[in-house]
Parts: C-alpha cells; sequence; structure tokens
C-alpha cells in the first residue's frame, strides 16, 4: 500500500510540473519591425488619427489593444494623456516616431497585433484550462492520493478516539 501511494504521489509530482511553468514570462516581449519603411518614417499626427475616423467604440478597442499587448491603459474610449502615452511608448517599442497618435498604418498594425494576441491567449487559455479542469476532479492520481491519505488518517485518528 506504501509502495502505491508513493508511486501515486511521484505521478502526481511528474504529472503537475508543467504548471510551475506557468505565471508572467521574465523574457522581454518581441518587438516588431514595421511592415514597411514608408509607414516609419511617416509620422501620425491628430490630423491622420482624424481620418482614421476612431468613433468611442473603436477607440475602446484600441486600449483593450493595447492593454492585450502588454500597455495597460483605461478603456473608457477618451484619448487622454495617459493613453496618448502608452500609445507613445507602443509606437517606440515598434520603431514609429512616438507622437502618442495613430495613423491609418499604425492603427492596423495594432489591430492585428492585439488580434493575434487574443487569438494566441484564448488558445492558451483553453490549454490550460484542460489541464486545471483533469486535475482538479476526485479521479486520477491526485484523487487516488487524497482518498489513500484520508482512509489512512483517518482509520488512525478514528481508532485513537475510539479506545
Amino acid at each position: 500500500m506504501r509502495a502505491l501511494i508513493l508511486a501515486l504521489c511521484i505521478l502526481a509530482i511528474v504529472d503537475s510540473a508543467h504548471f510551475a511553468k506557468a505565471g508572467l514570462s521574465s523574457t522581454p516581449r518581441e518587438t516588431l519591425a514595421p511592415a514597411e519603411t514608408t509607414i516609419a518614417t511617416d509620422e501620425a499626427t491628430q490630423e491622420t488619427e482624424e481620418q482614421i475616423g476612431l468613433t468611442k467604440a473603436k477607440r475602446r478597442g484600441v486600449q483593450r489593444g493595447l492593454t492585450k499587448l502588454g500597455f495597460k491603459t483605461k478603456v473608457n474610449g477618451k484619448f487622454d494623456e495617459s493613453t496618448r502615452a502608452v500609445i507613445a511608448r507602443w509606437q517606440e517599442e515598434h520603431g514609429y516616431p512616438t507622437t502618442g497618435f495613430l495613423n491609418a498604418a499604425q492603427h492596423r498594425v495594432l489591430t492585428d497585433a492585439a488580434a493575434e494576441a487574443s487569438k494566441s491567449g484564448r488558445q492558451d487559455r483553453r490549454r490550460a484550462g484542460s489541464h486545471t479542469r483533469r486535475s482538479r476532479g476526485v479521479g486520477g492520481p491526485i484523487g487516488a492520493i487524497g482518498g489513500a491519505v484520508h482512509g489512512v488518517v483517518g482509520g488512525v485518528v478514528g481508532g485513537l478516539f475510539r479506545r
């Protein structure tokens, strides 16, 4: 019985080793070069941003996209000073002139990158979720170990109080 419990404990540790790697990544983000060199040299201004025709909903989409890409900002549909600073940081990381305003090409790159990050994030959550659901169940090695330990400890403790 002890050998079975020990073997199950080892299996549980080996099976759950991949969860130890979960969490925030300490590796730096990859920076993507602009798609075209002409885009990088085109400076975005308030005028170029107005030409995009960003509604409040689209501005919220930009803010959500920035957040998905690791540039946390308030999602309120207003491009205030803090949002402009976040846009400038995103531009700097991607090699664009840091104006805090977007042009059509930058807007397209940002929304495409955010959509890709969202898609890969969903796939990662799906993969992690399936492992989590499997390990939380009563069955499997964790359930067997828990049941065995409960039976042994419960029997010993129960026997002490029956005397």
